[in-house]
């Protein structure tokens, strides 16, 4: 599951961060093992209800027992039988027990047959901050009356809402093979695991289609998928990779997913393990309540996978997430955490792929700039409490957050760094060969790499995993000119006790010396040789260690480091203290020479923190920054750029933000725009309006600032659609900010249809966010629009607070 990094409203309580730890968390005791699962199964799509049969063949595990207990949520029950003869059961809304016609003893197989009706709107366990509901089976638009949105089906398994669409042991220590017949109309497409093996024609305007699935994987990666798609094939030797995308989509579909082929070969060449399912199909679902799931062969992904070339030339925002989910078809799929206190094994790798991914293709710059991102999430949450393997937790939902995802990441890339790549992936091969079809615990990982490096991982293993927090080191350092030798102290100052090796840089004029020592007490001290006085000494100098230092640098040895410094991290914190010192002549020309950096973020952070309104600019500088508003080959650098230059509200500029309204990239039509509007507001303007309305929603912030400064009326219905969003689900205090004085300009206006948009869209995310109470937020937005209109006299106020009135009882229902 790639999570959805949601920004946590304001108003949630911090009790929805507490954790109960009073009960114990393992893995679920195995009374029965699966066997197979064979459904059938078709939809009332007026209801939203699904009938199905499902044939449970199961064996005791190890004690004879003469009942069967299953997982059946919100379900109709109308029979059970076995071997044709009815089975008496009690059902209680969560489980089915069936009493079997004899006890079974060890491996005695049987098969159940039970005929129910999936409710999934009647199903009552919640969702969490990564999947934002838990209801399984998804009816999307099913009776058709929104013209703007297709009807789909689609299914949510993980963690353990597979058994609301049909009866199973919905544990991720189950494994299972399948067969799904899924009758539709004609008209739509479907996809599930594993092949579709045959499709039958029926003679009411329906059609079956057969999936089957001969290996085992756990219940919770059972996948359906249906609706009105165009198929994109692909392939990655003689694996089918297909992508299923809306028609619109279509022609970018391999832009999107491309790299699919090339990922599958990554991962098997560095595991060693070749790609272990028959084919690997990607689709996407609308309103999706994550990110996306690695069904086994059959990942969904949410809309927001939805690219056209003017986006994607900005670079492809999915590709993360796709690499994600197709290791997770090594880590999760062939070989699956026992429980959810063990999730790291699902996701702390999927995780890392991303990193193993980006350094592979684009390099390492760019892998290290993910990293950090991920170890920032990691630390700006509330997180340091939290072990990586946890027993003890209030919801399994809780599991699926920075720690499982980021900080899972950044302790195996600490991991492979102390191990060695070799032999880091050794111990991946063997692990996964070990445990295919199989569930599996950290202890077990830490064995296998025991037994291929012959090291004792103990210390490792009972830190990172089993402990919590990170190190937080105080560094000093004391200069002996006469032995010439610098020693470099070290005193961690967090409680928990951690022992690392540590990787220091010492830099003599343009001599770099790489140490690497191994702190293993609270306060060390290590002394280190030099011929001549170090210009800089970076701790923590290749990035590799998970931690927060401490440490008195000055100007001067932040604009070495920024020349100097040999990894991201090192450079871009370098450039943020260097550019809080613009004052100094120095500070600003190292701030300019960023601009010529080889990697493209540390240019675009350099043009971002930039300040030309001072004395020390040089029109080289601002010559320099047109080029790269015109010719950059990053054009997120292009757009930075004419930003930059926007600032500066010179009509002089004009000529660049005319050219640049001619790009490709959305990204900076929308920065050219805003600096446009400064220097020539009419042509601003009239281009904005020029704009399809599919790259409008793409710019929907700039263009916002622009319509709000003009005031313009007949922009406010497009303006709405975007409020919500931007007030509540950005990072940016200064987006915030926008879209509140839009909030507060919609509801003391006169404006009808940019009311009935907002509203709409309250309603819609109310309901999405339900279990962080924004259903609560979204009612008092609209009791406070509905306070504004009966003071703002306008002639559509009685209008106006219907429309607010009847989205609050649609919000409340």
């Amino acid at each position: 599951m790639r999570k959805v990094l949601l920004i946590l409203f304001a108003y949630i309580s911090t009790q929805l961060f507490a954790q109960n730890i009073t009960e114990y968390r393992g893995e679920r005791d195995k009374i029965h093992n699966l066997v197979h699962t064979k459904l059938k199964v078709d939809f009332n799509f007026d209801k939203q209800t699904m009938n199905g049969e499902a044939w449970i063949t199961a064996k005791s595990h190890f004690y004879e027992t003469d009942r069967l207990v299953l997982d059946a949520k919100g379900m109709i029950i109308h029979a059970t039988t076995m071997d044709n003869k009815s089975l008496n059961f009690n059902y209680n809304d969560y489980q089915i027990t069936i009493n079997l016609p004899k006890a079974f003893k060890r491996d005695e197989q049987f098969t159940v047959y039970i005929k129910y009706t999936s409710q999934p709107e009647k199903v009552k366990q919640k969702g969490s901050k990564a999947i934002t509901s838990a209801k399984g089976l998804y009816f999307i638009n099913s009776k058709g009356l929104d013209k703007n949105k297709p009807t789909q089906i689609w299914t949510q398994g993980e963690t353990e809402a597979s058994s609301c669409w049909f009866p199973t042991i919905d544990a991720p220590n189950q494994k299972t093979s399948q067969e799904i017949y899924i009758t539709v109309p004609n008209k739509y497409v479907t996809l599930s695991n594993g092949k579709l093996e045959s499709q039958k024609e029926n003679k009411n305007g329906t059609r079956t289609d057969y999936w089957n699935f001969t290996q085992k994987h756990a219940p919770y990666l059972f996948f359906m998928g249906i609706g009105e798609y165009e198929i994109i094939k692909d392939s990655y030797k003689n694996i089918p990779v297909n992508y299923y995308v809306e028609k619109e989509y279509a022609p970018y579909a391999k832009e999107i997913f491309g790299k699919t082929p090339e990922m599958l070969e990554f991962f098997s060449k560095i595991t060693g393990v070749e790609y272990p399912w028959n084919k690997y199909a990607q689709i996407v679902g609308r309103d999706y309540v994550s990110g996306a799931m690695e069904n086994t062969t059959a990942v969904i992904h949410g809309e927001q996978a939805y690219q056209t070339p003017g986006e994607l030339i900005d670079g492809n925002r999915q590709e993360n997430t796709i690499a994600h989910e197709a290791f997770h078809h090594w880590f999760g799929d062939l070989v699956t955490t026992e429980s959810w206190s063990n999730l790291t094994l699902n996701e702390s790798f999927a995780n890392y792929s991303e990193y193993l991914w980006r350094k592979y293709k684009y390099g390492k710059d760019d892998a290290d700039a993910h990293l950090f991102t991920n170890v920032e999430g990691y630390k700006n949450g509330q997180n340091y409490d939290k072990h990586l393997v946890r027993f003890y937790y209030d919801n399994k939902e809780d599991m699926f957050d920075a720690v499982s995802y980021n900080k899972g990441g950044a302790i195996l890339h600490m991991l492979k760094n102390y191990l060695g790549d070799k032999a880091f992936y050794e111990g991946l091969n063997k692990y996964l060969t070990k445990f295919k079809y199989q569930a599996a615990e950290v202890h077990q990982l830490r064995l296998v790499f025991e037994e291929v490096t012959g090291k004792d991982l103990n210390w490792f293993f009972n830190q990172w995993y089993f402990g919590n927090g990170h190190p937080k080191l105080d560094i000093s350092y004391d200069y002996n000119e006469l032995r010439k030798t610098v020693t470099v102290n070290v005193f961690q100052t967090q409680t928990e006790d951690f022992k690392f090796p540590l990787a220091i840089d010492v830099f003599e004029g343009n001599k770099v010396t790489r140490h690497t020592v191994f702190v293993n007490r609270k306060e060390s001290s290590f002394t280190l040789p030099f011929t001549k006085q170090p210009k800089l000494i970076q701790i923590n100098a290749d990035g590799v260690l998970l931690c927060d230092i401490n440490e008195n640098k000055v100007l001067s040895d932040y604009i070495f480091q920024l020349k100097n410094a040999r990894s991201y991290i090192h450079k871009r914190e370098a450039l943020l203290e260097v550019a809080k010192k613009q004052d100094d002549k120095k500070a600003f020309d190292a701030i300019s020479n960023a601009l010529n950096d080889d990697f493209y973020l540390i240019r675009k952070m350099a043009l971002e923190n930039i300040n030309l309104i001072n004395k020390f600019s040089k029109r080289q500088t601002i010559e320099k920054i047109k080029q790269m508003a015109n010719n950059d080959p990053k054009t997120v650098v292009q757009a930075a750029a004419v930003e930059t230059l926007g600032k500066l509200t010179d009509p002089e500029l004009k000529s660049i933000f005319v050219k640049s309204l001619e790009s490709k990239s959305y990204s900076v039509i929308g920065k050219s725009l805003v600096a446009m509007y400064y220097v020539d507001k009419s042509l601003a303007i009239s281009k904005s309006k020029e704009l399809p309305i599919e790259v409008k929603r793409i710019i929907a912030t700039p263009l916002t600032r622009i319509y709000l400064e003009e005031n313009d009326e007949d922009e406010l219905a497009f303006i709405a659609g975007n409020v919500i969003s931007g007030m509540y689900l950005s990072t940016d205090k200064k987006v915030q900010r926008l879209y509140k004085k839009a909030y507060d300009k919609i509801a003391k206006g006169n404006n009808s249809e940019a009311i009935q948009n907002l509203v709409n869209d309250i309603v819609i995310k109310g309901k999405q966010y339900k279990q962080y109470g924004f259903n609560n937020v979204g009612v008092d937005l609209m009791r406070q629009m509905v306070k504004t209109q009966k003071s703002a006299n306008k002639s559509n106020e009685i209008k106006n607070i219907a429309i607010i009135q009847d989205a609050m009882r649609r919000l409340l229902e």
